[in-house]
C-alpha cells in the first residue's frame, strides 16, 4: 500500500541519516479520515526513535533532525508527523 511504502521509506531515512538503535514508524491516517490534510493523499505518522546522536540534545533540535532525514518525504507522503525522539537510555 502507499502507506507501507511511505514507512519503508521513512525508516530507510531515519537508518541512514540517524543510525537508531530502536525506531517504530507507524501510520496514523485512519485517526484523521475527513481532516483537510488528509484529502492530499499524504498521511499522518507517528516516530518513535531512539539514537545516540541525541545524547545530550535539546528535544526541539532532536525533532528538527528528525523532520531533515524525512524532509523529502514531508513534500510527497507525510502531511503530518508526531515524534518522540530520545537517547538510549533515556525513559
Amino acid at each position: 500500500t502507499g502507506a507501507q511504502a511511505s514507512i519503508t521509506a521513512a525508516r530507510a531515512a531515519l537508518v541512514a541519516a540517524l543510525a537508531p538503535t530502536e525506531l517504530d514508524v507507524s501510520d496514523d491516517s485512519h485517526a484523521h479520515a475527513g481532516h483537510a490534510g488528509a484529502l492530499t493523499g499524504k498521511g499522518h505518522f507517528s516516530v518513535r526513535i531512539v539514537a545516540p546522536c541525541f545524547a545530550g540534545v535539546a528535544p526541539l533540535k532532536r525533532h528538527r533532525m528528525v523532520y531533515a532525514a524525512v524532509d523529502e518525504l514531508m513534500n510527497s507522503d507525510i502531511h503530518a508527523l508526531s515524534i518522540d525522539a530520545r537517547a538510549p537510555g533515556q525513559s
